[in-house]
């Protein structure tokens, strides 16, 4: 089982500046490789406090430098907000600088606050993620490639700045919907996906959603890899514990508000928090995720993975204005105890079904 940070980067108030939350993102990232995760992703938002990273491109970039190992992915590009022309150099340059540890997540994007300030209609955003993708795939598989589509019109046109990854960097699908689904299966891409803070029956569901779609396209779940996006946090310390899950819980209401396309923002920039249809108590979220101490977490990964069968699980570590000091110290647990433990059991698993 292949374990990843996910990084969303979030500002909860003006307490935080945009520096701080950077640099703590990218502490984080460093720290990630030191405990043995094999993946760190950054997220991509824009114009709120919901996410501080416009460009998960250039934390990789810049992780990069401070890094030798670890995998940087983007999780991930919003398509619809580039030109895939110039995002096709910039995909090169990332996998170069990172010496070929590029994983290239890619999706259609849901804000509308977002795509309103690019001044593109979010409407059209999943024809427009569709060519898009196929203009990428040209120009990352062709020396030479040229499109005709409804969005665009390349004549001839040579990318200078080639992947150091061949064919090229693995590439992963944002997968909220049935048709997302299938054209990662159908073009052998690896799926990202999220049961958010849902528990044991939004996960079988999921399981079952992936496996439809596989064998509308003739293919396997295990053709693809698939990467779980989970709150996760281990800790027998209530005060912690509860700092998490209400961080956890204002990102989620921030996120509802930008998909239901509404702005909760009195001056302009900091969106504001209201409790939404969605939340859930605090009792509720430790009962759905893999949250309590360590061997409950552990117990619930296990359970989880049984039923989803992830290549990956992604640990949501960055949220909203949760302790710095007390998220390196989760994040070193998880390499020293909860990793490992995972890994063995299902080392053992797998010995006792052969």
């Amino acid at each position: 089982m292949e374990f990843a940070t996910f990084i969303l980067a979030a500002q909860r108030g003006y307490h935080q500046s945009s520096e701080s939350v950077v640099r703590n993102s990218i502490e984080q990232a460093v720290l990630s490789e030191q405990a043995g995760f094999n993946t760190v992703w950054f997220a991509e938002h824009h114009f709120n406090n919901y996410s501080l990273i416009p460009s998960p491109l250039m934390m990789v970039a810049h992780c990069a430098g401070v890094t030798s190992a670890i995998r940087l992915g983007t999780a991930v590009c919003v398509l619809p907000l580039y030109q895939p022309q110039r995002l096709l150099s910039e995909i090169g340059l990332a996998d170069i600088v990172s010496n070929g540890r590029l994983e290239l997540g890619i999706g259609s994007g849901y804000q509308q606050f977002e795509f309103e300030r690019f001044g593109i209609d979010i409407d059209q955003a999943p024809a427009v993620f569709s060519e898009y993708l196929d203009i990428l795939l040209k120009g990352l598989d062709q020396e030479i490639f040229e499109h005709d589509g409804h969005q665009l019109k390349i004549p001839s046109t040579a990318i200078s700045v080639r992947t150091v990854q061949k064919p090229r960097p693995p590439i992963w699908v944002a997968a909220a919907s049935p048709p997302s689904m299938g054209r990662a299966f159908r073009e052998g891409h690896n799926v990202l996906v999220t049961a958010f803070h849902d528990g044991l029956d939004a996960l079988s569901t999921l399981r079952e959603s992936l496996e439809k779609a596989a064998s509308f396209e003739g293919k396997n779940v295990s053709d693809a890899k698939v990467s779980l996006l989970r709150c996760c946090y281990a800790s027998d310390d209530e005060a912690d514990i509860n700092s998490y899950l209400d961080n956890a819980r204002f990102q989620r209401r921030l996120s509802e508000a930008l998909y239901k396309r509404r702005q909760q923002s009195k001056d302009g920039y900091l969106l504001q928090e209201t409790p939404t249809e969605q939340d859930l108590s605090f009792e509720t979220m430790r009962e759905n995720l893999p949250i309590g101490s360590v061997n409950r977490v552990i117990d619930r990964l296990l359970e989880e993975i049984s039923i989803l069968r992830p290549a990956q699980i992604a640990i949501q570590t960055q949220l909203g204005d949760f302790d710095q000091k007390t998220m390196l110290r989760q994040i070193e647990l998880w390499g020293e105890k909860i990793i490992p433990a995972v890994n063995k059991s299902l080392g053992h698993a797998a010995g006792m079904a052969e």
